[in-house]
């Protein structure tokens, strides 16, 4: 089979930290999910960077998935080492129905993603047994990755997902200020039952796509802001994004780096209303300065009498 590089599908080295994992994730997140992107291959690159992500923003699997690399490394042709193991750390209460938007280089790395016992080893045994009795469908879990943006009024969106070798489409509801992990049931959408006993039910689990500007803290919203050092110690005006719109902030002088502002309103949808949008401040140096520059930073070093380390003067 096919070896899936996870490092290569979202462009970053193996070395790469946490924050630069989910940063490549979100680019890649945005860049190619099917509601926005007219790329001709964008579901395909869409699932590969959701299974990376999957993968290396887990300790655990990250470094299963790192000793497997080596071993593959010689070529793209992957067979798993003899006496290989995936294990499963799900149980067996529902059955995925999102298997099949998996590879088989992840099935076999990590015995797929929601398996629960219920595979295609034993489907057919487990069938032929309900047959001779009356037996309730099996419920079904599966994600449906959504916009932030999509949470702030109701919405339908359409969901593919594959069951018992069939493909299906459904629309769903998207209820407003809906949060991450929130569990929408269709009733009577899971698997057939048997003797005349009822389907199971579908359960689509909301999967919050990360944004490349915000953070979220329950139903508030973070977003970076970066200033100039003269920015922050003169105060100053600028155009500051939301999901929504865009607004004036005013930052006021002598601002420090890590400095948070509060914007009312301007975060995810509550029972109540809207959550608060917060502005963290953080100080920029210029990469490459000219010799005035340096020369005007210099003579700024020379007439200011500030130490920025004076409450360490106790412990030197």
């Amino acid at each position: 089979m096919e070896f899936k590089d996870y490092y290569d599908i979202l462009g970053i080295p193996a070395d790469a930290d946490k924050q630069a994992i989910k940063t490549a994730y979100r680019k890649m997140a945005r860049k190619y999910h099917p509601d926005v992107s007219s790329h001709s291959s964008a579901e395909e690159k869409f699932k590969d960077a959701n299974e990376a992500y999957e993968v290396l923003k887990d300790t655990e699997k990250r470094a299963e998935y790192d000793a497997l690399r080596q071993y593959a490394a010689r070529g793209h042709d992957f067979t798993p080492p003899p006496g290989w193991q995936p294990e499963s750390p799900f149980g067996d209460s529902h059955h995925s129905a999102f298997d099949g938007d998996f590879s088989e280089f992840f099935s076999s790395v990590f015995g797929g993603r929601f398996d629960g016992g219920f595979n295609d080893n034993n489907r057919s045994s487990h069938f032929d047994q309900a047959q001779q009795f009356q037996r309730r469908g099996r419920d079904v879990e599966t994600d449906l990755p959504i916009f932030l943006e999509d949470t702030l009024s109701e919405a339908s969106k359409p969901l593919s997902y594959h069951l018992n070798g069939e493909n299906k489409t459904l629309q769903i509801k998207i209820p407003v200020g809906v949060s991450e992990g929130k569990r929408i049931r269709l009733k009577g959408q899971g698997e057939a039952g048997a003797g005349n006993m009822p389907n199971g039910d579908l359960y689509v689990r909301i999967k919050l796509i990360p944004h490349p500007l915000f953070d979220v803290e329950y139903h508030d919203l973070i977003i970076t802001v970066p200033l100039a050092p003269w920015e922050a110690a003169l105060g100053t005006k600028i155009t500051l994004p939301t999901l929504s719109t865009k607004i004036q902030l005013t930052v006021p002088a002598n601002s420090q780096s890590g400095q948070r502002l509060r914007i009312r309103g301007q975060g995810l949808m509550t029972k109540t209303g809207r959550g608060n949008l917060y502005a963290v401040l953080k100080i920029v140096i210029p990469e490459t300065s000219s010799e005035s520059s340096r020369q005007h930073w210099q003579a700024l070093a020379d007439k200011t009498d500030f130490d920025p380390r004076s409450e360490w003067s106790n412990y030197l």
